[in-house]
């Protein structure tokens, strides 16, 4: 007799641990989705040791759920250099499920560097990569050289993903 109450006992936990995972399917995953880009408007810094930051609003275009997992992706470049762009200090990513038409937003935050190149880079391009989100995409930078942070880094950062409107 004390079989079957095991028994019972060991299918209702499996029950309660298979609610929790993850189910397998594909709606909810990012490596299937679609997604538009829109970098602007920036409140650009003007002066060299002045700080801006650059909105950045990612839109799902995909008909199934998507969730934004990790962080995005960023790379500038100057002429054949390129930086990645670290995270915010103190961010920790978050998900963010988005249905189609839904936003998240995320800022670049950075310093500017001197117009003579001295201690910075004059950064032509920004390069963002949504994880899970196919191939990155590619726009203009035209908010003024970023300042170097040390050597081979630049004084940029990155937030995590945040839902977009109220």
């Amino acid at each position: 007799m004390r079989t079957l109450p095991l028994a019972v006992t060991t299918v209702a936990a499996a029950l309660v641990l298979t609610a929790c995972g993850d189910d397998g399917g594909s709606a909810d995953k990012a490596s299937t989705c679609d997604y538009g880009i829109k970098v602007g408007p920036a409140n650009a810094a003007t002066q060299a040791g002045d700080t801006g930051n650059v909105p950045v609003t990612v839109t799902s275009k995909s008909a199934a759920k998507c969730t934004l997992k990790d962080f995005p992706g960023l790379e500038v470049a100057a002429g054949s250099s390129t930086w990645t762009v670290a995270h915010t200090p103190g961010s920790t990513a978050e998900k963010v499920p988005l249905n189609k038409g839904e936003a998240a937003t995320f800022t670049i935050t950075y310093v500017r560097g001197a117009a003579s190149g001295d201690g910075g880079a004059a950064v032509k391009t920004l390069k963002i990569t949504v994880p899970g989100g196919g191939s990155a995409q590619t726009f203009p930078w035209s908010y003024g050289p970023i300042a170097a942070k040390g050597s081979d880094t630049l004084d940029a950062s990155v937030t995590s993903f945040q839902m977009a409107g109220d």
